[in-house]
């Protein structure tokens, strides 16, 4: 049977949305630059991409099914997604960053009651309604520049009852904003209080009691461990790592932000989607994540508010050709900045990337470092109608220019939210 179409025979494509007069960054990963198509269409479906490219090559459609969107010209991106936050946390720090300008030292800080453990003490008092008060306004900011997609970690609880708390609102936070979120259970994001001197029995909980009982109650998709000098050390750490297998749970590491202790190169060994922060990887580590086909997600707002003088070792991640995903890394302490715009220019300005570079960074290799790499992040058919839709002149200017929002429209799943 011959299922060839020839050119005396048509289809007809009933399609429910079709944009028309558009270009767009389709930022598909095997693509160099953006992946630019101009004078284009683009068509969905059922919450799916199912036809891009040159308008002059549409093909056959019912007019009188579909809803035909003028573009007027504007830049079509996938949706922005923001893969690495802290978005749910109780009080704030800005008593501290006062301090830290007035010349106090971090011990002063931290025997003030400050650091992470205040952040501890406000997230385990507050209630989820208020957590979710507190949070909501941080996710709309996102969502208004263009996000579809947040990452949110737990550990500023640091109990099973309030890391819960915590992975609990952020499951809420999709009920109030149409983004879709990924939650990552992070108990290992520092000692609390009552384990200070015990740092192998706190571990113990995680693995037996927090981790168990998270993934029976489908809390979050993976887990992190924050790997370093003032964190946990390496075996601390594979434990982790073994118990997240265990649950099948996917690993995500914060390693290399202050030293270079191995924890990506051990994070590698497990098949880790990411390391985050990287400041100090060596080349060996960066060989161990191309070889894992692992991504580094970059965070140059805590670079920047910590003012950090160490930078990521982009040449070597170009040349190991691992990808780069860029992030907000929204937390009280040491990046309060809910602007993933704000983002791109930073990775460009402090990391010097190129702005392609740094917008795959928020786009297919930011989906890549949450596993979502088949659906979201890139403008190809049968991927997610998250599109963003732009009232630019070229792509380079969302890096370019920052505190005028160029979001024109934004669609999730195939309808439009803003």
């Amino acid at each position: 049977m011959n299922n060839t179409i020839t050119s005396t025979q048509t289809v007809t494509h009933h399609w429910q949305t079709l944009w028309l007069n558009v270009n767009l960054a389709t930022m598909t990963e095997a693509g160099a630059g953006y992946g630019e198509v101009t004078g284009a269409a683009l068509a969905i479906s059922a919450g799916k991409i199912v036809w891009l490219g040159k308008e002059a090559n549409l093909p056959e459609y019912k007019k009188s099914e579909v809803d035909i969107i003028d573009g007027q010209g504007r830049w079509l991106t996938p949706g922005l997604i923001d893969c690495h936050t802290h978005l749910v946390y109780g009080g704030n720090r800005a008593n501290e960053f006062e301090m830290r300008l007035q010349g106090k030292s971090y011990q002063e800080i931290a025997q003030a009651g400050g650091g992470i453990v205040s952040t501890v003490k406000a997230t385990r008092a507050a209630t989820e309604d208020e957590l979710l008060g507190s949070a909501l306004p941080r996710l709309t900011a996102l969502h208004q520049q263009g996000v579809t997609t947040v990452e949110i970690k737990s550990g500023y609880g640091l109990d099973l009852k309030n890391e819960m708390k915590m992975l609990n609102v952020a499951g809420e936070l999709a009920k109030h904003l149409p983004v879709t979120i990924k939650r990552t259970f992070l108990g290992a994001h520092a000692l609390p209080t009552e384990f200070k001197d015990d740092a192998d029995g706190y571990i113990a909980l995680v693995c037996h009691q927090m981790i168990p009982a998270i993934a029976k109650e489908k809390l979050a998709d993976s887990v992190d461990v924050f790997c370093e000098n003032i964190g946990f050390n390496l075996l601390q750490t594979e434990r982790i790592f073994t118990a997240a297998q265990q649950y099948k749970l996917a690993i995500k590491v914060h390693a290399e932000q202050l030293s270079d202790l191995g924890g990506t190169e051990l994070a590698a060994k497990y098949q880790a989607l990411s390391s985050e922060h990287v400041e100090f990887l060596s080349e060996q580590g960066v060989k161990a994540m191309s070889a894992a086909n692992m991504t580094a997600v970059l965070l140059p707002g805590a670079f920047y508010f910590l003012r950090e003088t160490q930078l990521p070792p982009i040449e070597l991640l170009r040349k190991h050709d691992v990808a780069m995903a860029i992030a907000t890394d929204v937390n009280p302490g040491s990046s309060p900045i809910c602007s993933l715009q704000l983002m791109l220019n930073m990775a460009c300005t402090l990391f010097k990337l190129t702005p392609s570079e740094a917008l795959a960074g928020v786009t297919c290799h930011a989906a890549k470092a949450l596993g979502l790499s088949t659906s979201k992040g890139q403008l190809s058919v049968g991927f997610d109608a998250d599109i963003a839709v732009w009232n630019i002149s070229q792509p380079a200017e969302l890096c370019y220019q920052f505190g005028v929002n160029p979001l024109s429209a934004l669609i999730q799943n195939g309808q439009q939210v803003i």
